[in-house]
């Protein structure tokens, strides 16, 4: 009976990880990657039945490295919230943002419309990080920081302004590389934009000058 370990596990990410950058999703093989690893297909097939989980599996292994110090950072941070925010918009987008991520999105959306590894993804990586963004957005809005609403949907609101300007042209090649100082003026622009739709009823009511 093969035991199967954790440190086997890893080095399988790692290897499988070289290979994907190298050649990409399909260009990879199993047999690449088992002999990167230093072992058999067998073994391989062993922890990961398919290649979409494999590669499901160092998608969350780079994602996990880069993103959960800024999720932690996130729910621990005694910052006022424009602050916290916006080191939290520009540490995302500095992830999302670089080169192995983009390759890493662009393949995951490549092989969605065919394999079911862009819904595996989803679910057992953004969604969950989403909804530590949500519970985070619960408490602010508890604090009457933000205006009562659906913390899922407020999350997903500031994803996506985050992206609009970033990740999306760069995924489509119509953003190279972006400056630190790029990232921070998006970010800045996207957080205008939140708080203008998700600040108190009083603030908004008081910046109304209908109401002035």
């Amino acid at each position: 009976m093969r035991v199967r370990t954790e440190a086997k596990r890893e080095a399988i990410i790692e290897a499988a990880a070289e290979v994907f950058l190298e050649a990409g999703f399909e260009g990879a093989s199993m047999s690449q990657i088992a002999t990167r690893a230093g072992g058999s297909k067998r073994t391989l097939y062993g922890y990961f039945p398919s290649k979409e989980e494999l590669f499901v599996a160092v998608a969350h292994s780079v994602a996990e490295r880069f993103f959960q110090p800024v999720l932690m950072t996130l729910q621990e941070t005694t910052e006022d919230l424009p602050t916290a925010l916006q080191r939290f918009g520009e540490d995302t987008l500095g992830f999302l943002c670089n080169e192995q991520s983009v390759q890493m999105w662009q393949t995951i959306i490549g092989v969605a419309g065919r394999s079911d590894v862009g819904a595996l993804f989803f679910e057992t990586g953004p969604k969950k990080g989403m909804q530590h963004v949500a519970d985070f957005l619960q408490r602010q809005m508890d604090l009457g920081r933000l205006r009562q609403s659906d913390p899922m949907m407020a999350a997903r609101h500031l994803h996506a302004l985050l992206e609009s300007e970033t990740l999306m042209p760069r995924l489509f090649g119509l953003l190279k590389a972006p400056s630190n100082a790029y990232l921070r003026e998006a970010t800045q622009r996207a957080l205008q934009t939140f708080f203008a739709g998700y600040a108190p009823a009083a603030v908004q009511t008081a910046g109304d000058p209908a109401c002035q």
